[in-house]
């Protein structure tokens, strides 16, 4: 019902690596993680998130978790989100998050000379702070409220952000961290400047990031995770725990309620001799 309920509202999407497998087993699998956060917007419903396995990263994953989908799905960089609009049902956000981390990168970078990329990198760094600055101004305001502000305070800013983009590709190696950025934010222009047109969409795909946090920090706790109806039933845990935390619920009393609630309905004296009857034929 969780993943069901998810999948009918906008949701982020990221895709993750499982824990490696033991010498000599089969290949690692990966973890697909859906998740929803209406808070921002102030939103009637709670957010949640779903863990999805599968042994691949291909392209027919994320569409056979998502076929009922209709509506915004907000995405990293990751090509094989873009087929799933081929349908026609569902609509895609960039993330930019990608373009500030990769100017990051070279505006801190230690192990090169100040060259002509740096000056770039923190203009493009003020850029995409103020529609940050932006952002938190509006963060838990109404729908109306948030797409008043973004017209009059974003839509100046997006605006004269691309055609000084398109002035830096000349200058820039084109496989560089800075290059690779620019190209991202042109190549997806209409999915980051979606948030313009829709209050739900934020301006990354952050929420989704920290349901995810968990599962690779606990990477070499699970090296041994070799059974796939195992991970299979991690992925509905960690949905259930990543749904509790933003969701302000105590986990060790959630997971303890659920499941003395799950023993005490499976007790003898809790059914009756014919569904008990019925069960065991």
């Amino acid at each position: 019902m969780l993943f069901i309920r998810l999948v009918n509202r906008a949701v982020q999407a990221v895709r993750r690596s499982c824990p490696p497998r033991a010498e000599g087993a089969p290949s690692s699998g990966r973890l697909w993680v859906y998740a929803c956060d209406q808070w921002s917007w102030a939103g009637p419903e709670p957010p949640a998130a779903v863990y999805v396995f599968a042994h691949d990263r291909k392209a027919e994953r994320p569409a056979a978790h998502l076929t009922h989908l209709k509506g915004i799905l907000h995405v990293d960089g990751y090509a094989g989100f873009y087929r799933l609009t081929d349908a026609g049902n569902i609509i895609l956000a960039a993330c930019w998050a990608y373009t500030r981390r990769k100017s990051y990168e070279v505006a801190q970078s230690q192990d090169m000379p100040v060259s002509e990329d740096m000056p770039v990198a923190h203009e493009a760094l003020r850029r995409i702070a103020s529609l940050y600055a932006v952002e938190a101004q509006v963060h838990g305001q109404s729908a109306a409220h948030r797409l008043a502000m973004r017209h009059a305070f974003a839509k100046p800013i997006v605006d004269s952000l691309r055609p000084w983009l398109e002035m830096q590709p000349p200058q820039l190696p084109g496989r560089g961290n800075l290059g690779e950025a620019i190209g991202y934010a042109l190549s997806h222009w209409d999915g980051l400047t979606r948030f313009l047109h829709e209050c739900c969409i934020e301006l990354d795909t952050n929420s989704v990031e920290r349901a995810i946090r968990p599962v690779a920090f606990g990477r070499k706790n699970n090296l041994f995770d070799e059974n796939d109806g195992g991970r299979e039933r991690r992925a509905i845990l960690c949905s259930l725990i990543a749904t509790c935390m933003p969701n302000h619920v105590e986990l060790y009393a959630f997971l303890r309620g659920m499941l003395q609630r799950m023993v005490d309905g499976l007790l003898p004296w809790n059914g009756s001799p014919a569904g008990l009857a019925a069960g065991t034929a």
